[in-house]
């Protein structure tokens, strides 16, 4: 895969086959599922196998749709013949509240929506009847109010498109709950909650760009409206991604990994101009080429689970061995024509961008730190509902483009803990560290927070973008004595670079060929150290080393003062 240019349409249609080529053996006899693994989700094994049937479509379907030609269609039309029988032994099931299995109609929507002549049309009439009657279960049952609504919508409107039994008042209906999440200048939250992650990109811009587009005849107000959101959006969105094509990691879900820059193709996919079709393109470009140069495939080319390489400890309970093929959505660039704009121009860079973007929707504030380097200080997000790893992919001080985060094997000790970008404390041989925000306030130069990791202690913060690193200030308030510990950026671990250690005081750097990452006390008094945390706590890099400030917090008013600062050299 990394010989690919990811260039071409040519380069995007052969990228896809690769990709699902390994596949092929997994499939079940009848063609309706698939096991490519031994992992579990919190769903059945039977709803894992309908995952890994429909994910794949997410980039099959494009490519179906703008011209390409494989026999994978012939293994789809088996399966869409079989899953949705009763009588077969790959029926996939009936569904219930909240049931796994409306995501995956998601996909099969799409695919009689963009490509009925290889989804649908092959069908028998029995056997048209049964995948509508199977579908239309998203209909009669309870299901999230949050990004799930649009999976209402893609399964209805494409049965619709076909001439199928579907609900108008279930689109409409989801429609309007969907519009009670956005929350202005191109931003919307994924239901009722804080959470402002990659899920407003390529999941509620993402489908609304779709909507927009096969719709714009039937429902031409509210598409236009989806267009002029998306182009809002997308000055925001720009800044997390970098020149070399690594985008932000932050948030849940990171597993579907290049699925990140879908938001750019379904903009495409929608005719939408933001940037220059150059630019959007060099996006889309890079980005897939970023992610191929990492270890992300297993020895057979399947994807994995993880990030930048195989890695369960920093996933969510809700991801299979099939569950990775969502990033395929950044595949939609495949149904454009072949002359569309977006294959005829010619890659160009990201625009000049500002040092410094405060984005108060998502509470974030991103720094340039350079072209190939981007930073995001954070306060403030919380996801009530307690994914896996909920303070680190959403509550530290800081997230980088290069640096990636840790997750903790352990809580138990600092090592495994591994708080990068975290002021932690120790408490009874354990690690507090934020979680979530009393009170956050996001100013132009400054955000400050107010929280409390433990009971006993009240903490103060506010982060300050500086040169390029940044200010954390801290106002700690204590009823118990304690060790804590402020800690910086995590840099990887590299066999080619020899690491060096620079500590004098309270100030420690690190450095190898690579990048470096510092920490220096500037008030109140502690000691500077680093260590090597435990394997596979970073997302990005398998091993890394951390640097940070020891400190002794007595009972009382702490004020403490750091200067943090990484980059790649």
């Amino acid at each position: 895969m990394n010989t690919l240019k990811f260039n071409t349409k040519q380069d995007y249609q052969e990228s896809v086959l690769a990709l699902c080529e390994p596949l092929k053996k997994y499939f079940f006899q009848g063609k309706a599922g698939l096991k490519i693994g031994v992992t579990e989700a919190h769903y059945d094994q039977r709803t894992i196998a309908l995952e890994t049937f429909s994910r794949p479509l997410w980039g099959l379907v494009p490519f179906f749709a703008g011209g390409g030609k494989s026999d994978f269609d012939a293994f789809y039309q088996e399966g869409l013949k079989n899953g949705p029988n009763e009588v077969h032994k790959e029926y996939w099931g009936k569904g219930s509240t909240c049931h796994q299995s409306f995501v995956e109609m998601a996909a099969i929507g799409l695919g009689l929506l963009l490509a009925p002549e290889k989804f649908w049309t092959p069908l028998k009439a029995e056997e048209q009847k049964n995948l509508n009657i199977w579908l239309l279960q998203i209909n009669e049952h309870v299901i999230p109010s949050n990004n799930w609504l649009f999976f209402r919508v893609f399964v209805n409107i494409g049965l619709r498109s076909v001439g199928a039994e579907y609900s108008e008042e279930a689109i409409n209906e989801s429609l309007e709950t969907v519009e009670k999440f956005y929350l202005g200048e191109g931003w919307y939250s994924d239901g009722k909650s804080s959470q402002r992650d990659y899920y407003v990109a390529f999941a509620m811009h993402f489908y609304s760009l779709v909507y927009a587009k096969k719709m714009k005849d039937i429902d031409p107000a509210r598409c236009e409206t989806y267009k002029e959101r998306a182009k809002l959006f997308a000055q925001d969105f720009i800044y997390w991604f970098v020149e070399g094509g690594e985008s932000l990691p932050y948030g849940r879900s990171l597993t579907y990994r290049f699925a990140q820059c879908a938001f750019w193709s379904a903009l495409a996919f929608a005719d939408v101009e933001v940037f220059s079709w150059g630019v959007m393109k060099g996006i889309v470009n890079r980005h897939f080429r970023s992610w191929f140069s990492r270890p992300i495939l297993d020895a057979e080319g399947k994807l994995t689970i993880g990030y930048g390489y195989p890695n369960i400890q920093m996933t969510e309970g809700y991801n299979s061995s099939g569950s990775p093929y969502w990033s395929f959505k950044s595949f939609l660039v495949l149904a454009l024509d072949d002359h569309h704009p977006f294959w005829l121009a010619e890659e160009e860079p990201l625009p000049t961008l500002d040092e410094i973007r405060v984005q108060k929707h998502a509470m974030l504030m991103i720094q340039r730190i350079s072209p190939n380097h981007a930073v995001a200080l954070a306060s403030g997000q919380y996801a009530g509902w307690e994914p896996l790893h909920t303070a680190e992919k959403y509550s530290k001080f800081a997230y980088s483009t290069y640096f990636g985060f840790n997750v903790p094997r352990s809580y138990y000790s600092l090592s495994q803990a591994a708080p990068d970008n975290m002021l932690t404390f120790m408490h009874n041989h354990m690690c507090f560290v934020r979680r979530k925000c009393e009170v956050v306030v996001i100013g132009e130069k400054s955000i400050y927070s107010k929280w409390s990791p433990l009971e006993g202690i009240v903490v103060e913060t506010v982060l300050e973008p500086c040169g390029k690193g940044h200010i954390r200030k801290h106002t700690i308030h204590s009823e118990i004595e304690c060790e804590a510990f402020e800690a910086g950026f995590a840099i990887p671990v590299l066999g080619t670079s020899p690491m060096t250690r620079t500590c004098e005081g309270a100030s420690v750097r690190l450095e190898h060929g690579e990048a470096y990452t510092s920490i220096t006390l500037r008030k109140g008094e502690g000691v500077a150290e680093s260590m090597q945390c435990e394997t596979s706590c970073n997302i990005i890099h398998p091993k890394v080393s951390l640097p940070f400030i020891k400190l002794t917090i007595p009972k009382g008013i702490t004020e403490i003062e750091c200067y943090v600062e990484g980059d790649r050299i």
